[in-house]
């Protein structure tokens, strides 16, 4: 099996269009999503592509919280309107983990986060020890996880490999684009371009409750290493 990995898609609709149609070039056997699908501009347009793709999606802490209305926020609402009760109980449905078996790769866990909550925040550099000690046993070859928006491939000394695809709608890459990985037989990075300020200019146009800043960084996103620092001060590093 050769999977397509894409990740914190964030309601971003243009930025996944892009995406599938370049995953349409590739020999995929599946499209597997790492969770925060649709929590943005256009929610239910994002859900209803990956059901025409029938992409195997996992929830993120962004989709969990919109779904269960945990979230009271202008966002929260503007999801639930437009998603309405057919697609929540869609969303609602996605797992927290599931797994993969991927050629050259082995056993694949794909979560958004940890196997046991979608929340917890650990980076490319957070020290092997934590992320072991956080992970905690799996019998996976192959973590595949989203959260943090960065492209990365490390292997723990635990014998784990945790790949993160980078981030289809939000990216903290320092480059404007829409991040995203093939799995099988190796991990492949992708790039995909598509026209960001056209995106903004249509979000603005339907007056969606997304923040300024938000825009900004689909236009000028910050480096991954100014990223990766802010969220090992997160966690308290």
């Amino acid at each position: 099996m050769r999977v397509a990995a894409i990740s914190d898609i964030h309601g971003n609709l243009p930025a996944l269009e892009a995406v599938l149609a370049d995953i349409e070039r590739e020999t995929v056997d599946a499209i597997v999503v790492a969770g925060d699908s649709f929590s943005g501009p256009w929610p239910s347009e994002v859900v209803d592509r990956l059901g025409d793709v029938a992409a195997l999606a996992v929830h993120g802490n962004a989709d969990r919280l919109d779904v269960i209305r945990a979230a009271d926020s202008a966002l929260s609402d503007w999801n639930e309107q437009r998603l309405g009760e057919t697609r929540l109980a869609v969303a609602a449905a996605w797992p927290l983990t599931m797994e993969l078996d991927v050629d050259g790769l082995g056993d694949v866990l794909v979560g958004h986060a940890t196997p046991y909550s979608d929340e917890p925040i650990y980076t490319r550099i957070t020290p092997d020890d934590e992320i072991v000690e956080l992970l905690g046993p799996l019998d996976a070859n192959v973590l595949v996880c989203g959260h943090t928006h960065m492209q990365y491939d490390r292997l723990l000394s635990s014998g784990l490999r945790v790949v993160n695809p980078g981030s289809v709608g939000m990216p903290y890459e320092g480059q404007p684009g829409a991040y995203w990985a093939l799995l099988g037989p190796d991990v492949e990075f992708r790039r995909t371009e598509y026209d960001v300020f056209a995106a903004v200019a249509a979000i603005r146009e339907l007056q969606s409750p997304v923040r300024e800043e938000q825009l900004a960084q689909l236009v000028d996103p910050p480096t991954s290493d100014a990223t990766t620092e802010y969220f090992e001060s997160l966690r308290g590093a």
